[in-house]
């Protein structure tokens, strides 16, 4: 999309509809809803045990499925949505992101009556406990320190970002108790300590009271933002409108002025070429509206809709801790499969209070998202003005929008690494940023033979626009006094929902997979229910101190968005744990020490695939590859050498394990709807 740089340098004033009723009410709600849960989550149910390590990290596996479906939702559906996956619809991926939920709602299926079956049968308290029934203690210790190191360090950081980012971009030159909340660091500690003293006290079931009011809030929150943006796209000026249309888009602004609010989305959204050129590679823009994507695409190829993106969904709503936790909280099979159902119908909704909204953002605010980047660009721009001695990508949509510079930074890494790289001074942005791109390669090539004090180190990328503020510049500039409170108050909590319910799997793994093993090893006796839960709260303060350093740091475009930065350093680890865990659910002949080998092929080879060997390679299709790979060493390995007995799991007689058979019927009402909504939007 090539877009006027005089337009686009010219932003909207910054508008903050916050007042003091608004402010009281966030408070009161945010305030009172926790402690609500906590109440819950501390009060004695008669036939359930809620005392000792079942009841702080399982809930006293009492949870029912109205609390499960919510729980998984709130859960799943934070600021890392809100922002990540808004923000890839407002840049170009557009309603292709949608297959993230989507396709979720089927494999949520498949987790109701395949996964939960087998973990709940084990009467476990966490995913990689699992591991060692069917794999060994090794293959164990190895999954849980190879989640704890993903899950503290992605996720966890991101949701705190995403949330953080929120906060500073709505309330941009403002501050409450000396405290300035635009910035973006200070907003990551706000969040983090409020998650943290909310999960020490709580444990999941406070979290799971919460996430009900949470989850209902939030879908009726993004209904609400998506409601009053298309209300504002049909009062919005046509002539600038236009200027915000996909490449292939015929429409004109008489077409615009006399079009209906949702006409005009589909004028401005849908390329009406957009199919066949992405199905033969030839515009990355065809158009927001089409499912698929072109094959060399960087993030969802086509290709990826057939085995890479199951991979992750997976992985994250069948073998992700912070997730499966509820499940394994449930009264009982039935109740969680209910639960899992109901979640797979919600996330049906979740793309048009999501994604939509963050087409919207791009149609209504393209100003904005321009002032976002120019001010994360000035402190870049800044450092390349002192002279250093480093070299700096930037994306087409920089060179678009500010021509002038763009020129003077390939000027300056020609400069700064001696390549004979140049651009004409009227070369287009496209080939600016293939100059600059032959340059950056040549940069890598040339410090791969060079010691590591003379490399040439690359600066933060330079953006057109600031994709990830999309969804909190809508709340900005769309939310009204009396309203304001509600929205927020919800995004918030769910913010603050998604990090406790993340704190708590962490440090339920921490307690459980780590220190229970190694201090029944030191001491020859299981370590006491209070040892257990003082454990887990220690954890839950090391891991959000932690997580909170990392936050700030995610906002570099380096990685590529935050959702993008989620989905592709959970790979490490999403494949090849998806991988041993199909083996040990159906193949009971896999040798034991394959679970930890079939983990570690996967990290190795997708390290290298990044780094080395395929770098350019869409990181779904990296998985596919892994996955394959990893797949293909357990099939040769079981044929060749076989255990001689099959393994025998346990079996609990804590729960009920008799399947839903109503569970099952919604579940196929839900896979058919999902597929009539690929063949609307394909």
């Amino acid at each position: 999309m090539h877009l006027p740089a005089i337009l686009l340098a010219q932003t909207s004033p910054v508008t903050v509809v916050m007042g003091p009723l608004d402010m009281t009410l966030f408070f009161v709600a945010v305030i009172g809803v926790i402690a609500f849960g906590i109440w819950q989550g501390n009060k004695e149910t008669k036939g359930v045990d809620h005392g000792g390590a079942a009841g702080y990290f399982l809930a006293g596996r009492g949870l029912t499925w109205w609390l499960v479906g919510f729980s998984l939702i709130a859960a799943n559906i934070s600021t890392e949505q809100f922002v990540g996956m808004s923000g890839k619809a407002a840049d170009w991926l557009g309603m292709a992101i949608a297959s993230y939920e989507w396709m979720a709602a089927i494999t949520l299926v498949v987790v109701a009556f395949v996964f939960l079956p087998k973990l709940l049968r084990c009467g476990i308290y966490t995913i990689p406990e699992f591991l060692e029934y069917r794999y060994g203690v090794f293959s164990r210790t190895v999954m849980a320190i190879a989640t704890l190191v993903i899950l503290v360090g992605v996720p966890t950081a991101s949701v705190i970002y995403s949330g953080a980012k929120v906060v500073s971009v709505f309330f941009a030159g403002h501050a409450v108790l000396g405290l300035d909340l635009g910035n973006l660091t200070t907003g990551c500690w706000i969040i983090g300590i409020s998650a943290a003293v909310y999960v020490f006290v709580g444990g999941l079931k406070a979290c799971a009271w919460t996430d009900l009011i949470w989850g209902t809030s939030l879908i009726l929150g993004g209904a609400m933002v998506m409601w009053l943006a298309f209300a504002a796209l049909r009062a919005a000026d046509p002539a600038e409108l236009i200027q915000t249309k996909v490449a292939n888009s015929q429409a004109t602004v008489e077409d615009l002025q006399s079009a209906s609010a949702w006409e005009r989305f589909k004028l401005l959204n849908d390329g009406r070429d957009g199919e066949a050129a992405a199905l033969n590679g030839e515009n990355l823009s065809g158009g927001k509206l089409h499912m698929v994507r072109p094959k060399e695409d960087p993030e969802i190829p086509w290709t990826a809709l057939i085995i890479g993106l199951w991979i992750p969904n997976f992985f994250y709503w069948g073998l992700n801790q912070y997730i499966v936790q509820r499940t394994l909280g449930s009264k009982s099979l039935a109740e969680g499969q209910k639960g899992i159902v109901f979640a797979a119908g919600l996330k049906l909704i979740i793309p048009f209070v999501v994604v939509i909204p963050g087409i919207l953002a791009f149609n209504l605010y393209s100003k904005d998202l321009r002032r976002e980047a120019v001010r994360k660009n000035a402190v870049t721009l800044e450092e390349m003005g002192r002279a250093t001695d480093k070299v700096y990508p930037f994306t087409e949509n920089f060179a678009e929008t500010d021509p002038a510079k763009a020129r003077e930074v390939l000027a300056h890494n020609v400069a700064v690494s001696k390549q004979a790289v140049t651009a004409g001074p009227d070369a287009t942005p496209g080939v600016m940023v293939e100059a600059n791109t032959k340059l950056l390669d040549a940069v890598v090539a040339a410090n791969s033979h060079l010691p590591a004090a003379e490399q040439i180190a690359a600066g933060t990328k330079l953006i057109g626009y600031d994709y990830d503020s999309a969804f909190p510049t809508l709340l900005r500039n769309l939310l009204k006094p009396g309203i304001t409170w509600f929205v927020l108050a919800a995004i918030f909590g769910a913010v603050v929902s998604s990090l406790a319910s993340m704190l708590n799997s962490a440090s339920t793994i921490a307690t459980m997979d780590i220190v229970a093993k190694v201090g029944r090893k030191m001491t020859h006796t299981e370590l006491s229910q209070n040892q257990l839960i003082i454990s887990g709260r220690v954890f839950v303060v090391l891991f959000v101190l932690i997580a909170c350093l990392i936050a700030p740091g995610l906002g570099d475009p380096k990685f590529g968005g935050i959702f993008t930065f989620i989905q592709e350093f959970q790979g490490f680890i999403s494949a090849g744990i998806l991988s041993v865990y199909l083996f040990g659910f159906l193949v009971p002949r896999t040798p034991r020490y394959m679970g930890w080998v079939g983990i570690m092929i996967n990290v190795v080879l997708y390290g290298a695939l990044k780094w080395y060997l395929l770098p350019e390679m869409a990181f779904l299709n990296r998985m596919a590859v892994c996955f394959g790979v990893v797949m293909a060493t357990l099939a040769i390995v079981t044929l060749v050498k076989p255990l001689r007995q099959p393994v025998v799991m346990p079996t609990t007689d804590l729960i009920a394990l008799e399947s839903s058979k109503g569970a099952k019927i919604w579940g196929m009402v839900i896979v058919l709807i999902t597929l009539l909504l690929y063949v609307v939007f394909w």
